[in-house]
């Protein structure tokens, strides 16, 4: 048994070596050695502060910033808990967004749905619309959409609220990727806030679309995947050539 044993033993010791040891401890050197900001998380770092990576999404939600997709990576652009919502097509929470109410009666949204977020997107971007109600009546005392009525009215089943864009938004615009990092959004997202940024920056609209195409990455190989806007790269280029002043 002992004959039968130590063949076995000695190979799990050399594989051990070779595969749990070796192979991992050359594969970090190569990769240190020839793409190491690949290697280490592709870190972007401005002034010696690192403020991100290239490869992970972050909220950025001030009308001075390009905004990205949606996110339902734990409370949003979260690593440690990437993930979609795993909703449907035809899901109605998708689509219209839910509601809970707490036991003292409070109601708060705990899925804003693609109806809801369509309907932010016009206003913060200046799209026409047409709404079967004025949104007048879903503000809050502060004058600010109140998305609990929004959504309960989406939900209304005897007459729902009907909110139609004139123009197409585009899909990364209002859905969130399966894994809620994505750093990326359209070209067709971005230059559709432009002229929000370039209003509250008080700069030209053509100076801001001007940076979008110098931000915009081309297919791989020139077929594989889609043009794409990195929106903490283009943030950064936007802070850096046109800074925000109140």
């Amino acid at each position: 048994m002992r004959k039968e044993l130590l063949p076995g033993l000695r190979l799990m010791l050399v594989l051990t070596i070779v595969l749990g040891l070796g192979y991992p401890a050359v594969m970090t050197l190569l990769s240190q050695a020839i793409f190491p900001k690949q290697a280490n998380g592709s870190l972007v770092v401005v002034d010696g502060k690192v403020v991100g990576s290239s490869l992970i999404g972050q909220s950025f939600t001030e009308p001075q910033y390009f905004h990205p997709r949606p996110s339902s990576a734990g409370s949003g652009y979260d690593a440690t808990q990437s993930g979609g919502s795993n909703l449907g097509p035809t899901s109605a929470k998708l689509l219209y967004g839910a509601v809970t109410t707490d036991s003292a009666g409070k109601k708060t949204v705990s899925f804003d749905g693609i109806e809801d977020r369509i309907v932010h997107y016009c206003v913060e971007n200046n799209i026409p619309y047409t709404s079967s109600v004025p949104l007048s009546q879903f503000e809050n005392a502060k004058g600010k959409l109140d998305d609990v009525k929004l959504i309960e009215a989406f939900n209304d089943r005897k007459k729902p609220l009907i909110f139609t864009p004139k123009i197409q938004i585009p899909a990364d615009a209002v859905t969130g990727s399966a894994s809620g990092l994505d750093p990326d959004i359209s070209p067709a997202n971005a230059y559709l806030q432009a002229g929000r940024v370039a209003k509250v920056r008080h700069i030209r609209l053509d100076q801001v679309r001007t940076l979008i195409a110098q931000a915009t990455t081309k297919p791989s190989l020139g077929f594989i995947g889609e043009p794409r806007v990195n929106v903490l790269l283009l943030n950064l280029a936007l802070n850096k050539k046109y800074p925000f002043r109140k």
